[in-house]
């Protein structure tokens, strides 16, 4: 069954807590505003930065034959990324030659979840009924049950072993004739699973090490597995998993520096170089890096949107909480607060989006204000307008 902790806040804790608040809403709205206008600098840095590598970029014909003509170029080359380092997981006595090697682990552990319900009360006290379930799940570290609030599954987690997780890189990865440098080398993504295969030997020096029965460590494709049956985990069991990245063919935008490359600086002083997996041409890159850029601008506009409009709501949450002596009173302030914060907020956003870009590119910037502007009057003149055709209706029907 699930568990509950009720708890009642007075109406004098949650009006003081409110007035707290006030601070809170500043800062959030403060923090809200800078966070659009470095949003909106990044964006145009970072198309500047496409757009001056785009105009640089050459093709690499082929990789496989080092020109000295492209010394210095930034270049655009498609080759097999592929190594002969061999890399090893010493505690596991498993080794691959590939381009890196990395171990992941889980435990089969009690997760404990909260769910919260408020419901104000006449007189401005507040009930806030607080539901605890518990499931079994595999985590990515082992839980700590010591703290949990329902008694019964309180120190219920145990774990077998310990295991940490570990990733390992090539030093060295050819790319044609050339070498790849570590920044580019992490960027390469052809996954797979690495079949595990433990000597008696190895299971017996493992199970030493672990502290873990033989019986009970279990392998089988690219895991291992510590517990009595893989197919019904129990709380404490541990499984480990490998995987590989293997040679693949990949597409690079980097400039030439001897026998590697090195990340191009652009004019603007930023610096630039990537990996795609597969044969792309730079056409093709450029233009998914420019669309990706104006994705993640309009998805962090709108979160720098979200957090002004709560950062007003902490600024006046206050008037709401003063009402919740009544909570049909409060629930139509808080609508209207609501609404006003959602306004203001987003002509404010415009406001610093407009004059970002004023200072970046300033005809768009211009556009902006006038559009913040036009809802500042609609809401600001228009709102009044509405009003008194209202008060006029009541007044000839009275």
């Amino acid at each position: 069954m699930a568990y509950q902790e009720v708890k009642t806040t007075g109406y004098g804790t949650r009006v003081g807590r409110s007035f707290q608040g006030i601070g809170g809403g500043l800062v959030l709205f403060i923090i809200a505003t800078c966070f659009l206008w470095w949003n909106e600098g990044r964006a145009v840095k970072r198309s500047k930065t496409l757009n001056q590598a785009e105009k640089a970029c050459v093709e690499m014909e082929n990789p496989d034959r080092k020109d000295p003509a492209l010394e210095g170029e930034l270049v655009c080359a498609t080759a097999v990324a592929t190594t002969q380092d061999s890399l090893s997981d010493r505690q596991f006595g498993i080794g691959v030659k590939a381009i890196s090697l990395q171990r992941d682990v889980e435990y089969y552990q009690w997760v404990e979840h909260a769910e919260e319900q408020s419901e104000d009360k006449l007189g401005g006290k507040q009930v806030t009924t607080t539901t605890y379930t518990y499931s079994k799940e595999w985590t990515s570290s082992p839980v700590s049950s010591e703290d949990f609030k329902d008694p019964e599954y309180q120190g219920k987690n145990k774990v077998l072993t310990v295991v940490e997780p570990q990733d390992q890189w090539a030093q060295n990865v050819s790319f044609g004739a050339y070498q790849l440098p570590e920044s580019l080398i992490h960027s390469i993504s052809s996954k797979e699973a690495m079949n595990v295969a433990l000597s008696q030997a190895q299971l017996e020096d493992l199970s030493r090490s672990t502290r873990v029965k033989t019986d009970s460590i279990h392998v089988s494709g690219n895991q291992v597995y510590f517990g009595t049956n893989p197919a019904a985990p129990e709380i404490g069991d541990v499984r480990v998993t490998w995987n590989q990245i293997v040679p693949a063919k990949v597409t690079i935008i980097a400039q030439v520096d001897g026998d590697t490359f090195k990340a191009f600086k652009t004019k603007s002083g930023k610096r630039y170089e990537t990996l795609v997996m597969g044969k792309k041409d730079a056409d093709e890159i450029f233009d998914a890096q420019h669309h990706a850029n104006k994705v993640w601008l309009w998805v962090l506009r709108l979160f720098g949107i979200l957090l002004v409009i709560a950062g007003l709501k902490g600024l006046v949450g206050f008037l709401e909480t003063i009402l919740k002596v009544v909570p049909a009173l409060s629930s139509i302030l808080g609508w209207g607060v609501g609404v006003v914060c959602s306004v203001v907020g987003v002509a404010w956003s415009l406001v610093v989006i407009a004059v970002a870009w004023i200072f970046y590119r300033p005809v768009l910037g211009i556009l902006l204000l006038a559009v913040a502007g036009f809802l500042v009057w609609v809401f600001a003149f228009k709102g009044k307008d509405q009003l008194k055709k209202l008060t006029g209706k009541t007044d000839s029907l009275s």
